[in-house]
């Protein structure tokens, strides 16, 4: 069982306009310090839409791009496409993070990115063990990561299950259910405790993200896991790197973002 996330993105490239993909670059910005990716080279592990990719190559990088999926492969190829048709510097793939063979063949990176998508390999340690294999020394490596809760976790896995054994009828059905409850209901759970509803979506936004898109990919994304911020960070120190940003989500569901420097 598998999420069809390409298929998901392909959707979302419909309604990608400038607005979001200068989002996406203010994001990648904004986390790791830099205005210019000039002269670095860029790895963006299941690059999805490809939009980070894209964003990645307006900042000056050269990128190499890759995913599981091959709708993926085909959305982050029409973008190099539209944006730098004859760029030999932006090369894309389909491959797998837990290919240890192909992940060898890619060489080292002074910037490795992967946003939401270690934790759907079906295989979360192996991803990590692989992706710190692909950077250079003092190169930077981002990641995001599901965060685990206690009782929400199960919760989830069980709806995502029931999501991807179900009929085209019932997937609508969720859909609609859950995109109500992330629109709606959530926005009146901040309202009645005196929050600002808009800040709930806020990181999506500044992302570039559609909220019908992530809700789909929320509630479709198997295969799924989960990890609490310490362990990741006990991983990834373990293997000589050190933690320079941290974005977490507290208690919630959703991603903690993760930025490693290789030592």
């Amino acid at each position: 069982m598998r999420f069809a996330f390409g298929e998901n993105w392909s959707k979302y490239l419909d309604n990608l306009n400038n607005e979001r993909i200068k989002e996406a670059e203010s994001s990648i910005k904004e986390f790791i310090g830099l205005d210019t990716l000039a002269a670095k080279k860029f790895l963006d592990i299941g690059s999805g839409s490809g939009l980070f990719s894209l964003a990645a190559k307006r900042m000056g990088a050269s990128v190499t791009s890759f995913d599981y999926d091959a709708d993926s492969v085909k959305c982050t190829q029409s973008l190099k496409d539209k944006f730098f048709p004859t760029d030999e510097d932006w090369t894309i793939s389909e491959g797998s993070i837990l290919d240890t063979k192909f992940v060898a063949s890619l060489g080292k990176y002074d910037l490795v990115y992967s946003w939401g998508v270690l934790h759907h390999t079906g295989d979360m340690k192996l991803a990590f063990e692989n992706t710190s294999s692909l950077l250079k020394k003092d190169g930077i490596l981002v990641i995001a990561i599901y965060n685990t809760q206690n009782f929400f976790t199960p919760f989830w896995k069980i709806v995502k299950k029931t999501y991807i054994k179900s009929n085209f009828f019932f997937r609508k059905i969720m859909e609609l259910f859950f995109f109500l409850y992330f629109l709606f209901f959530l926005l009146f759970a901040d309202l009645i405790r005196l929050r600002n509803p808009l800040l709930r979506h806020k990181g999506m936004k500044q992302r570039g993200m559609s909220l019908k898109t992530d809700v789909i990919d929320w509630i479709g994304g198997w295969p799924f896991e989960t990890a609490k911020p310490e362990e990741v960070i006990k991983f990834f120190t373990q293997k000589n790197f050190k933690l320079a940003n941290l974005s977490t989500v507290g208690g919630k569901h959703g991603c903690n973002e993760f930025l490693f420097i290789k030592n």
